[in-house]
């Protein structure tokens, strides 16, 4: 199954990418070179520095491609309205723990868990998508199961 994502979340993903082809490929290369100037490569700690920052740019870069050319852009007209959805700020009670918590459904590149933001991928996201206020819901997750029910939802 495919990723989802906003449209205004892949032209992110794009512009990253487009830096990091660009730009940051072209420091890594002339960092690359000037470390090679200094001459005996064997021994030469800024030309192996400079060699893995090239090799993590570029896999970075391979990976944004094969992300972006897996996920699904939906375009922010598509998205129910009252429904769990990308985008959307879901308040819920915890059952088990009578505390009220909010998530933020995101795409995966967007996720952070410290401000709330989880992924439509993570379980806690799938378990949330396609519900509505007042909906108990019950997510398995790998530490047991969580019960929650939808207090709000707001974009």
């Amino acid at each position: 199954m495919a990723s989802i994502m906003t449209k205004s979340a892949m032209e992110q993903l794009a512009k990253e990418l487009e830096y990091l082809t660009t730009v940051k490929r072209q420091e890594c290369q002339e960092k690359l070179a000037h470390a090679r100037s200094f001459g005996d490569l064997s021994e030469n700690a800024e030309y192996d520095a400079a060699k893995t920052a090239m090799s993590l740019n570029e896999t970075k870069i391979n990976e944004l491609h094969a992300y972006m050319a897996s996920v699904r852009v939906v375009d922010d007209q598509d998205i129910p309205e009252g429904k769990a959805f990308l985008g959307a700020t879901v308040r819920v009670l915890d059952l088990d723990y009578d505390e009220e918590e909010d998530f933020t459904l995101v795409c995966g590149p967007e996720a952070d868990g410290a401000t709330g933001k989880i992924s439509v991928d993570s379980p806690v996201g799938k378990g949330l998508l396609g519900h509505e206020v007042g909906d108990e819901v019950e997510i398995e997750v790998p530490r047991g199961k969580l019960r929650f029910r939808i207090l709000s939802i707001s974009r």
